[in-house]
């Protein structure tokens, strides 16, 4: 057919529209920048020809670009080989080569490990992916060995997103870049070798972008925030074992230094190294007691640190990479501890922190502090006796709790499930025995159905007997149950994502997708789930499978689920927290516990009670909830 035009204008308005679809097109697609381009500002690179494409070697960035939010995209190629490191990647919102952020791929770490993608703020000329790893920060990848490989990075305010291979979901999502809301130029750094290459570069600058709210970062109960930091001084200079006082230094000149929410002091805020030579610094901290006691402190550093107490060294320790064996990577977290002495009155605590390479950060925080919200008030605590208790259950009948014992090991005799009274006695330690790594429970009619390795355990509440086992469907790991008006029971499986539906007497898939999920419960015609996948509690609709969120967190596992009296959530956070949520969203820490570890929880109304197993921990303790 051909199609006559009354008019030329019509041509010139075709001609038009195609001209601002072409445009928009290239807009989506980014500038493509040639790397023989006099854009670019060269840093020990060559650009060459690599596996039939021309290719840049080496570090380079863009000399006219002022870059906020968009998108950067390149095609690297990875030599891969477990012998052969390289770490190449992008650098963006680039104010200088000591101040920028980066994103990089350890190539000879995909498969096996959570940190094949990497991204670290680089602060006075230090890279701290040493204090910024995990959640946010890392992700494991599976790379192709010997090809080009796509890499996407989206930056919009303060986060990012990372997507490899043209993947649909981003293998990493950076939710607090550490720079905050910054401009730069953008780039690419490697080193000049064949091991890493770049090819097809392009960028678009898009103030479009989307991206989930990210999570509140909680500060930890007894958490140092606040230090004094001194100048610093060449690591020749320093004797490691003597406090300062006992050593010929120039007098100290103390800065105040404020931590991040986390309670980490990345100390390359506040101070720079120079040169070769690692650097040292003290922070300071004065301690005020009411009385003498010792106290247990939790701690972090990178890489080197001496601990003095009242001008008396407790401490004396070597973080840095490679320094214990040659996988040791130096991972900032609370992983040491010290007792102190603490006397009445004022203690000086100071900490010399010596940076070689990675990051140079501190954490300290009081092991004992406890946050409970006022309308928190502690009943009882079980310590001995229990097997890692994992699940609490309230049966109203017979007003008494059965708690789960789950035992990682799976020592034979210690996977049983405790009768306890609400007030805190344990009426019958082993109640039920020959269990395998019981886990969550729920209670329907006159039994008792507990999650299993691989069925779900019907117990009859009067006697305890175990009556018969439901097979589950290729388990890996299923973990939490709960039971719907009708009676059908659902189970979830936190390897695989899948939730189960028991019904007509068997177990078929209901839901797959909600990648991590563990907490289970039934309100209102809604499943709600716990999602540790993406820290959040959702909302599934039993009839139509819609699902919403109705509060998200941070890092950690979703755990537990009940509902207060006055209508409000209750969730828990594996790490030992536990929230009220209302119907709006608004959510209330009422507890962070000292030891951590806060699992599948009971709440019984009218007494107001909340029951929290601690599992490695080994305790259970119970709170009134005003």
């Amino acid at each position: 057919m051909r199609i006559v035009f009354k008019s030329d204008r019509w041509r010139v308005w075709i001609v038009l529209f195609g001209l601002v679809c072409s445009s928009a097109c290239l807009a989506l697609q980014g500038e493509v920048v040639d790397f023989e381009s006099d854009r670019w500002t060269l840093v020990n690179a060559e650009v060459v020809e690599h596996m039939g494409r021309k290719a840049l070697i080496g570090t380079a960035y863009l000399k006219d670009v002022e870059f906020e939010n968009g998108v950067i995209e390149v095609d690297i190629y990875v030599d891969g080989r477990r012998d052969n490191r390289s770490y190449p990647g992008l650098v963006f919102r680039m104010q200088s080569m000591e101040n920028c952020e980066r994103f990089y791929i350890r190539p000879h770490r995909t498969w096996l490990y959570p940190d094949a993608l990497q991204y670290t703020p680089v602060i006075n000329g230090i890279a701290g992916w040493q204090l910024y790893n995990g959640e946010g920060y890392t992700a494991s990848v599976t790379l192709s060995r010997d090809e080009w490989v796509h890499v996407k990075l989206e930056i919009a305010g303060r986060q990012a997103r990372i997507f490899v291979e043209n993947m649909d979901d981003p293998a990493l999502v950076i939710t607090d870049l550490k720079h905050g809301v910054s401009r730069g130029t953008i780039g690419i750094f490697s080193a000049r070798d064949r091991l890493a290459c770049f090819s097809n570069f392009s960028y678009r600058i898009d103030d479009s972008l989307e991206f989930d709210a990210a999570p509140d970062v909680e500060t930890p109960p007894g958490m140092i925030t606040e230090w004094e930091l001194s100048q610093t001084f060449p690591y020749s200079q320093i004797d490691l074992e003597k406090h300062p006082d006992q050593q010929e230094l120039p007098e100290r000149q103390w800065q105040r230094a404020t931590t991040e929410p986390s309670g980490l002091l990345d100390i390359a805020r506040y101070a720079a190294t120079t040169g070769r030579e690692p650097a040292c610094i003290y922070a300071r901290k004065i301690l005020h007691m009411e009385e003498d006691r010792v106290k247990k402190f939790e701690f972090g550093y990178s890489d080197l640190v001496s601990i003095f107490l009242n001008g008396q060294i407790v401490f004396l320790g070597n973080s840095a990479y490679r320094s214990r064996d040659p996988s040791f990577l130096g991972i900032v977290g609370r992983f040491d501890q010290v007792y102190l002495p603490l006397k009445k009155g004022e203690n000086e605590l100071l900490f010399l922190v010596t940076e070689t390479f990675g990051g140079w950060g501190l954490v300290c925080r009081d092991a004992d502090a406890v946050f409970e919200h006022p309308s928190m008030s502690k009943a009882w605590e079980i310590e001995e006796g229990l097997r890692m208790p994992e699940s609490a259950i309230y049966d109203k009948s017979r007003d008494v709790v059965y708690i789960t014992n789950y035992d990682l090991y799976g020592v034979p005799g210690q996977q049983f499930i405790s009768k306890v009274s609400t007030d805190g006695e344990v009426i019958e330690l082993k109640w039920v025995d020959g269990l395998v790594r019981p886990l969550g429970m729920v209670i329907t009619g006159d039994k008792l159905y507990v999650v299993e390795r691989r069925n779900v355990a019907e117990i009859e509440l009067p006697s305890g007997k175990i009556l018969q086992r439901l097979p589950l469907l290729q388990p890996r790991f299923p973990n939490d149950i709960t039971v719907d008006k009708a009676g059908n029971l659902y189970v979830s499986d936190s390897q695989t994502g899948v939730i189960y539906k028991y019904s007509d007497g068997r177990f078929a898939e209901w839901l797959k997708g909600l990648n991590g999920s563990n907490a289970l419960f039934v309100h209102d015609d809604r499943l709600i789930v716990g999602v540790s996948g993406d820290h959040a509690y959702k909302a599934v609709d039993l009839t139509s499978q819609e699902i919403v969120t109705i509060a998200r967190f941070a890092e950690g596992n979703m755990d537990g689920i009940r509902i207060e009296d006055s209508g409000h959530y209750l969730f828990s956070h594996y790490e030992g927290r536990i929230y009220r949520v209302t119907a709006s969203g608004q959510i209330t820490k009422l507890l962070d516990l000292p030891e951590g570890r806060c699992t599948d929880f009971e709440y019984i109304p009218g007494k107001k009670l909340l029951i929290i197993p601690t599992l490695e921990v080994g305790k259970v303790m119970a709170y009134t909830v005003q």
